[in-house]
């Protein structure tokens, strides 16, 4: 059986990877709720699955995101001083939403989550995006914007490419450097996230074996141990193919997932 649950993990993180790249999402969307089926499969305290799950979510998407930026970078997509400008809001944004969901119960952050999957889904869905005209806002306003975007990324557990990506393009910048910049804001969103709900759950005793916090290790490693193969060959992939069919199946995915997680409360 822990076989069959690591290769769950490995599975999955295989898949995030690869959207990764992709589409510019951290793969939280999809981390998040696989890992509260399997969390609850394994007889895991309720009142914390979805609180680990998104903490997991957030410790996984260091690597993954890490490895992704590392293909962006090498087709010189990355636009490193916008990211910068934004990354002292994510850190400080993302340790805040750690902090706000270790004091929600789970059946609150179920319905945070699914309602905010459904939203992405639409907005995916019907191509709800920003339009351009508009340029970069100063260094105090893109700390603002980061910090926006850490706080929802931390409470939900991804990445933050939803959100970044729409930004960057409505600022005037490509697709193809909005979702490589994207990709490079995951780190510092990831990083204090993680770290602020391995920080917040330290003290727990209703947490798991192999748990620091709300972080669980075997996860974590089954998650990474293969998203940080298949994380270059998404990135490969958004530069070479047409994802308009992936995209839609990833419409259908956050839906499952949306309703899923609501009808569990």
């Amino acid at each position: 059986m822990t076989t069959i649950i690591f290769l769950g993990y490995a599975s999955l993180g295989a898949c995030t990877g690869i959207l990764a790249g992709l589409l510019g999402v951290g793969g939280g969307l999809v981390i998040v709720p696989v890992l509260v089926m399997l969390f609850q499969d394994q007889g895991m305290n309720s009142t914390v699955v979805v609180h680990l799950a998104i903490g997991t979510s957030l410790a996984t998407i260091v690597m993954t995101s890490l490895s992704s930026v590392y293909a962006h970078h090498q087709q010189e997509a990355v636009l490193w001083p916008v990211a910068y400008q934004l990354a002292p809001g994510i850190v400080v944004g993302s340790w805040l939403g750690a902090r706000v969901v270790h004091f929600l119960p789970t059946t609150t952050l179920k319905i945070i989550f699914g309602l905010f999957e459904l939203l992405v889904a639409a907005k995916i869905g019907f191509g709800l995006r920003p339009r351009p005209g508009h340029q970069l806002p100063g260094r105090t306003a893109m700390s603002g914007v980061g910090g926006f975007i850490g706080l929802v990324s931390g409470i939900v557990g991804i990445g933050g490419g939803v959100l970044t990506v729409p930004f960057l393009t409505w600022c005037n910048i490509s697709i193809r450097n909005a979702v490589a910049t994207s990709a490079a804001c995951g780190i510092p969103i990831a990083v204090a996230g993680s770290l602020g709900f391995a920080v917040t759950g330290w003290s727990l005793t209703t947490l798991p074996p192999y748990s620091t916090g709300y972080i669980h290790w075997p996860a974590l490693l089954g998650v990474t141990s293969t998203s940080v193969l298949t994380a270059p060959l998404g990135a490969r992939l958004a530069h070479g193919i047409s994802t308009t069919v992936l995209t839609r199946l990833f419409v259908l995915l956050l839906i499952f997932f949306g309703v899923r997680m609501l009808l569990s409360v």
